[in-house]
């Protein structure tokens, strides 16, 4: 026909197998855009699992892997188990009555309350006097060396300086530094001496902190923001010794960080690095090292988890809060050492406690950081509020000023000789404690200490058949306030000022202790054979305070009571 043309067949045809291949209405386009949907979400969930499933492979290898799902299955099989009506009846009455104890022995009966304001202020004669009866209520005699870490100088003419400055600034408070610019200079210089002490490089920066605590909170949100705003991580994971400060693991779960707990097996009790290697992946926000730990006085493989660090460009954090002005001076003071601050390439991050050995009033820290844009990432900024913008450096808002002030006076006032003059006598007496146990016949035959401590921290287990707990309950019944450990059950003393001029009458005691605990352990024995039963009955039958608290080595029924136990101890810390 004029003015058309023929369609070939092969286009025709082609034209109608699409007609055919359409969908014949709207249904059939949202369930094949459902499926595809859900076809996509199974894979991306398939996908993450299997990471995660690979990651844990390659970090804990098979058997760890498998070990860590029938600890996490016990764990949740044996809360079922306390769940149940006698069982929780039985457990809870058991708590009560370790509750009913601590409170008779923290808050003494016959004591006034106060309760409610007085409707009329005291006199100031009347309040000098109550607090001179709450100052010498009935305690543990730290002044004469029985306590081991918590007041680590404790010097007279240190304390009435410190009263001094902290009197003067009273009313401080850093957060208006155009109104207190003292305390402001004073903070900052603060930080600036210790960075030198611990060589930090030109660039480096760091910010006070209330304690320990909050400088590594700190120094673990800046890893993270740091992930965050440069690689994209959202789901941080963060790799520490066990031996670590618990501090850690507080951060993690306040900031919802995955904690990879790595081993410090015997007999270094070091940290494992090459399982420390194998656990890290692109989530992985920051690397954790001691110097020393808090349990056992070891200063973990610095040097090594720095090259580790460097390597695979991760933070690095040394926890120094324990070590504090003790460590950067062991050099100095003639004993060994070893790498572990800013000199190593790999630290970018360091927590170190004034209140410490640097011997401050207690809550001074220092969190330090390799350069100042580490240290921006832990800073709160809030342009937008209808108070004005807000900013502040850490957790707090408002921080006593006083303290900084007797901060800063007890560093000028000791100075480098004073801190010197005490590591060598503090390490001294340590490293004197320590011969002592390895060398008296009944101390190395029946305590081991663990690793080679470095600083001030010393740590001892039981060798044979004696339970550490009972030790550390005759310590207790000497009038000694000493450290139980877990995993493995040890016991610990941190040496301050004070203990380093007791450490021979701690020596003796600790003798006696374990003689009498012998005996104890041959009677024991002897019955048991009277009565045709085995002699080996130490770690089984401890029955102090300590042991029912810990309990034979940590076992996992008493480690679930304990936790309900610590609650109830917290309540009582604000029980009038």
């Amino acid at each position: 026909m004029p003015g058309t043309s023929r369609m070939p067949v092969s286009l025709r045809q082609s034209i109608d197998s699409v007609k055919r291949s359409r969908p014949r209405n709207p249904i059939q386009v949202l369930n094949l855009n459902v499926d595809l949907i859900r076809n996509i979400v199974f894979f991306l969930f398939l996908l993450r699992w299997t990471r995660r499933a690979l990651w844990k492979l390659k970090g804990r290898g098979l058997f760890g892997t498998l070990f860590e799902l029938f600890t996490d299955a016990r764990r949740i099989l044996y809360g079922y188990f306390l769940r149940l009506p006698g069982v929780r009846t039985k457990v809870r009455a058991q708590i009560d009555d370790a509750l009913t104890k601590m409170q008779a022995k923290m808050i003494p009966s016959g004591q006034t309350r106060y309760l409610s304001l007085p409707k009329e202020g005291w006199t100031e004669e009347a309040v000098r006097k109550e607090l001179e009866a709450l100052a010498t209520m009935d305690h543990t005699r730290w002044e004469d060396g029985y306590v081991s870490g918590a007041v680590y100088s404790g010097e007279d003419e240190l304390l009435k300086l410190q009263t001094e400055a902290y009197g003067k600034f009273t009313v401080a408070n850093p957060i208006h530094p155009d109104v207190f610019p003292g305390v402001r200079k004073m903070e900052a210089e603060v930080v600036a001496m210790v960075l030198s002490l611990f060589n930090a490089p030109p660039g480096a920066a760091g910010v006070s902190t209330s304690g320990g605590t909050e400088s590594i909170l700190m120094a673990i949100l800046s890893a993270r923001q740091k992930a965050y705003h440069e690689r994209g991580v959202t789901e941080p994971e963060m790799i520490i010794p066990e031996t670590a400060h618990t501090a850690f693991r507080k951060a993690a779960e306040y900031f919802k960080i995955k904690l990879h707990l790595v081993a410090c097996p015997a007999p270094s009790y070091q940290v494992d690095t090459k399982r420390v290697a194998r656990l890290i992946n692109r989530n992985t926000i920051m690397l954790v090292g001691s110097a020393p730990n808090f349990p056992h006085g070891i200063i973990d493989d610095i040097s090594a988890l720095s090259k580790l660090a460097l390597r695979k460009k991760i933070p690095l954090h040394v926890d120094c809060c324990l070590g504090s002005f003790l460590v950067p001076f062991l050099d100095k003071a003639g004993f060994d050492s070893q790498p572990f601050d800013f000199r190593l390439k790999g630290v970018t991050s360091i927590s170190c406690d004034t209140h410490k050995y640097g011997f401050a009033p207690k809550g001074n820290s220092t969190v330090l950081y390799r350069t100042a844009e580490l240290r921006s990432y832990q800073y709160f900024v809030d342009p937008s509020w209808s108070g004005g913008v807000y900013a502040s450096p850490g957790i707090a808002g408002s921080r006593p000023g006083a303290l900084i002030a007797a901060c800063w006076a007890s560093l000028m006032s000791v100075g480098e000789e004073g801190y010197l003059k005490s590591c060598t006598q503090i390490v001294g007496a340590t490293k004197k404690l320590a011969e002592h146990i390895r060398s008296h016949p009944t101390l190395q035959q029946e305590l081991e200490i663990l690793g080679n401590p470095l600083v001030s921290v010393l740590a001892f287990q039981a060798r044979g058949d004696l339970n550490i707990y009972d030790i550390a309950d005759g310590m207790s019944s000497r009038g000694w306030h000493l450290n139980a450990l877990q995993n493995p059950p040890a016991i610990h003393v941190a040496v301050t000022a004070p203990v380093a001029k007791n450490w021979e009458r701690l020596a003796q005691d600790l003798e006696s202790v374990v003689e009498e605990e012998r005996e104890k352990e041959r009677v024991r024995q002897v019955e048991a054979l009277k009565m045709g039963t085995s002699g080996k009955t130490g770690k089984q039958k401890a029955a102090g305070d300590t042991a029912a608290l810990y309990g034979v080595a940590g076992s996992l029924p008493n480690k679930s009571v304990v936790v309900d136990l610590a609650r109830g101890f917290l309540d009582l810390l604000y029980k009038a």
